[in-house]
Formats: structure tokens, C-alpha cells, sequence
């Protein structure tokens, strides 16, 4: 899919399609009354006619209106112009590009990005486009045998700007929204990836490809023998029912001096997970390949940062492990020395995740990091509390909290702080061991990152559970999201201010 940007007058387009917006009731945006002027009232005539209300979502698509160069003219429905929101704006992108595949317009010039949305920019809006775009026309087909394709898919958008002065802004926000998009689309892929292809070994695979690509990324991988010479027997225990090795990846970028921090970001990655001896019901069960959404969201973030060659060390985890039943699997009951020395009693072996990260936690330290950030669909809990809107956001330090959420409201990808107080952590107590790894029923996003915290004294921790943003449940709509790739990949901009200077 090729992107542009360009500043001009609607009557001099020559493309497939002209994309504008009309408001409730039946009003023009400013763009749809110049092409009504210049189509002598054609626009206006039908919309008195009751031929579009305005409602957010509506299309009517237009051939050749008079004295209009362009062969079709789409008319949007955006609802109520003071009303039009972020959400809004996005799902209104959403809606025109499956629209637009599916008129046979392989091109056209959209001037939605010209809409006054509350409190955005040309630059969020064109870079919002972009990524909305992008996601519009992801399709994970590589395993079916029989394709389904569009008969003459959309290959070119053009978005409009107000003046000439804004397309260095329109460009810049085309190549973030581009390498953001690449980043979503390589967690996608790697996510939705069945558990018999997608192992800790295939997690290692793709960490090596990235590597391949950059120059500046490289890649070394733990095995379980590495691991068992570091004393990580919190991670081993996890992964000592599966036939599959259990891996942990570990990607360096480098941007910066050497000198500099790094940002370490880690990735649960769970790439199946049964329950082990605490078996999960069979229902569902499926959908447990998504347990190392975690994992892939690290590696589409660093992805992204690769594609944007940002001015900053960044470290990414990938804890891949599998959790299966069997006469080797660890046991409620079981008392693990994790490898910061610390015991641990274990009630469930289905909250293993937090097991498998405790001991990568532990490992990061030798990195001296600036701040670490843990990724994982941790909790069952996570989706009670904030439903699939919302990643759980947990953090022992607020100045990084505020800095993730501030890139959560910038990128559209929300999350929302839950308290991180040191109550919670009475809930953790055991009478065997240094501490139990289960809180008991209330709480249970918190006590996990209770849990994890335990791990973090040394640098500046924060934790996203993202049990319920990663990928939606049943269906055809059965998939992962790509979250929070867009949000990390946001945070680690603002961090370089590579959004303020062009790259």
C-alpha cells in the first residue's frame, strides 16, 4: 500500500475517487461545498433528496459528477461535526477503506485528514489514517489453501493538508504510521500463528530475522542449559512439562553511545499455555496461543524501532516458554528458588506467567537499565476489570507511569493506572515459602504485578497486562490486535523527540 501527501484544491484531483465528508444533518464539510459548487448544486440536490443523512459511517459513492476530473466522488457520514472524537475519526477511516476495496478504486485522494478533530493535529490525524488503513487491510491467510483477494484492492491513498507548510508534518506522519503499522502487522502475524509452528524456538527464529535486517540489532538466545547455569529455576519449572525448549531471546538496538541506558522492554511469551497441572477448561482453550502477546508485541515494537532508526539503546525480551501437563510438569505444592534467590510457593500452576517474567526481570539487571517495561496477558482479572478497551497499566514509578499513559492518549491505545499499594502484597504470604504466586480471588491484576514488583528494586519498573486488549475472542473476528505495539512504539518516540524533528 503506497502513501502520499499533497495540498490541492478538489476540482484539480484526477483519481479514482475523491473522498469527503458530509456532517448530520445533511451538512457539507468544507471540501464537499466546493465540489458541490463546482458540480452546479449535483451534492447538495441529493442529499436534499435524502439520498445521505450524515450519520458517522454512512457512504454513498457518486460516478461522474459534473465538471469533477475524478471518476467517483465517496461521500462519508461524520456524524455530528462537534462531536467528531478520536474514536469516531478512526472508525470513519476504517469504515471509507473497506469501502473503497471494495468499489474496485485501486487509488484515491482523501480529504477526511482535513476534518477538525478535537484537540489533534494534521499529524495525528494523517498517521491515524495510516495505521486505520493499515489494519483495515491486514488479512492472516498464509495457512489457508484457498485465498480470498479482492478483485482490484486499493493500492494508493493520497491525504490532502490544509496548505503547502504542512506536508514536511503529512510525510513525517506517513513514515511513523508506516513503521508503526509494520510493527503491528509483525506481532499480528507472529501472534495468530498456530502453537504447533509457533514455539519458544519460533519466537527465537524471528527475533534472528530482525536481527538479519539491521544492522543495528542483534540477537542472542538462552537455552535452557544457559539458563540453568543462571539459577533461573522459576522460568525452567514453567517450561519442564513441554517437549518444546524452553528460549529466551534477547534483541539489542542501538542507537545511541554506547554509554547510554538502555530501555528494556519484556515480553511474556507463553506460546501455549494448558494450565499444566492446573488444567484451564477445554472451552476456549484454543485461544491460548495468545498467551505470548506479550512476546510479540516486544517484537513488533522493536520492529518498529528498527524501521525508524530511532536515537536510543533499546533491549527487547522475548521469555518464550510452553506450558503443558505431563509426569515432568512443576506442581501446586512446588516451592521454586527463583534465580533472584527468592522462594516461591506455587498454588496454580496456571499463574505461570508471572513466573516465566520474575526470573527475566532478574536477568535485565545486567543491563543497567534506564527503565523496564513488562508486557503480558497476565490476568483473567485485567479483563473483568477494564474489559478489551483498556491494558492494565501498573507501575512502582510515576514519572514512567505518566509517560506510558501520556503515549497510550497520543497513539489511541489505551490504558488505565491501577494502584500498586504495598496492602496488596500481605496477600502474597505463605507459610512455606518467601511468598506464594497467587493473591487469592480479589485483586488479581494487582497482586500479580505485586508479585512482579518483588523483582524490580533495582530500576524503574512499570508492568501492561494486556489479557484483554492482545486479541479478540470467537468468530471471524478471531485474532490478535497488534496492541500495545502502537503505545510502546509511542513511548520510545517521545523519548527520543523524534516526533518533533524530522527523521
Amino acid at each position: 500500500m503506497e502513501f502520499n501527501v499533497k495540498s490541492g484544491s478538489p476540482e484539480k484531483q484526477r483519481s479514482a475517487c475523491i473522498v469527503v465528508g458530509v456532517f448530520e444533518p445533511r451538512r457539507l464539510s468544507a471540501i464537499a461545498e466546493q465540489l458541490d459548487e463546482i458540480s452546479e448544486g449535483y451534492i447538495s440536490n441529493l442529499l436534499r433528496r435524502g439520498d445521505l443523512e450524515g450519520k458517522s459511517g454512512q457512504m454513498l459513492l457518486l460516478h461522474h459528477v459534473p465538471n469533477i476530473l475524478s471518476e467517483r466522488v465517496l461521500l462519508v457520514g461524520c456524524g455530528k461535526e462537534r462531536e467528531l472524537d478520536e474514536r469516531q475519526y478512526r472508525q470513519i477511516i476504517s469504515k471509507t477503506i473497506n469501502t473503497l476495496n471494495e468499489t474496485g478504486s485501486m487509488e484515491a485522494v482523501c480529504f477526511l485528514s482535513e476534518l477538525h478533530v478535537k484537540g489533534r493535529d494534521t499529524y495525528w490525524k494523517v498517521r491515524q489514517a495510516v495505521e486505520a488503513t493499515q489494519d483495515c487491510l491486514y488479512s492472516f491467510n498464509s495457512l489457508k489453501t484457498r485465498k480470498e483477494e479482492p478483485r482490484r484492492p486499493l493500492r494508493k491513498m493520497v491525504f490532502n493538508v490544509p496548505t503547502r507548510k504542512e506536508l514536511p508534518i503529512g510525510e513525517r506522519a506517513i513514515a511513523h504510521g508506516l513503521a508503526i503499522s509494520e510493527g503491528i502487522t509483525t506481532c499480528k502475524n507472529v501472534a495468530n500463528m498456530p502453537p504447533n509452528i509457533c514455539n519458544p524456538a519460533y519466537l527465537a527464529e524471528q527475533a534472528k530475522i530482525l536481527a538479519d535486517e539491521y544492522n543495528n540489532v542483534s540477537t542472542e538466545i538462552l537455552g535452557e542449559s544457559e539458563m540453568e547455569a543462571l539459577n533461573m529455576g522459576s522460568y525452567l519449572a514453567v517450561g519442564r512439562g513441554s517437549a518444546n525448549e524452553s528460549m529466551m531471546s534477547i534483541m539489542k538496538y542501538s542507537g545511541a553511545n554506547d554509554d547510554s541506558q538502555p530501555i528494556v522492554l519484556v515480553g511474556k511469551g507463553l506460546t501455549f499455555d494448558s494450565g499444566g497441572i492446573s488444567l484451564k477448561p477445554g472451552a476456549g482453550m484454543d485461544e491460548m496461543k495468545y498467551d505470548m502477546g506479550g512476546a510479540a508485541s516486544v517484537l513488533g515494537a522493536m520492529h518498529a524501532l528498527a524501521e525508524l532508526q530511532l536515537p536510543i539503546n533499546v533491549i527487547g525480551i522475548l521469555a518464550g516458554c510452553e506450558n503443558m501437563p505431563s509426569s515432568n510438569a512443576y506442581r501446586p505444592g512446588d516451592i521454586l528458588t527463583t534465580m533472584s534467590g527468592q522462594t516461591v510457593e506455587v498454588l496454580n500452576t496456571d499463574a505461570e506467567g508471572r513466573l516465566v517474567l520474575c526470573d527475566a526481570l532478574t536477568y535485565v539487571e545486567r543491563f543497567d537499565p534506564e527503565s523496564v517495561i513488562d508486557v503480558a496477558t497476565l490476568t483473567g482479572a485485567c479483563i473483568v476489570a477494564l474489559g478489551s478497551h483498556a491494558t492494565g497499566l501498573l507501575s512502582t514509578h510515576n514519572p514512567l507511569a505518566h509517560e506510558l499513559l501520556n503515549a497510550s492518549d497520543q497513539s489511541g491505545d489505551r490504558a488505565w493506572r491501577l494502584p500498586l499499594w504495598e496492602e496488596y502484597q500481605e496477600q502474597l504470604e505463605s507459610p512455606f515459602a518467601d511468598f506464594t504466586n497467587l493473591g487469592g480471588k480479589g485483586a488479581g491484576t494487582i497482586t500479580a504485578a505485586a508479585f512482579l514488583s518483588r523483582f524490580t528494586k533495582k530500576y524503574h519498573w512499570a508492568h501492561l497486562d494486556i489479557a484483554g486488549t492482545a486479541w479478540r475472542s470467537g468468530g471471524k473476528t478471531k485474532g490478535s490486535t497488534g496492541r500495545p505495539v502502537s503505545m510502546l512504539t509511542q513511548f520510545l518516540l517521545n523519548r527520543s523527540g523524534a516526533e518533533q524533528s524530522e527523521l
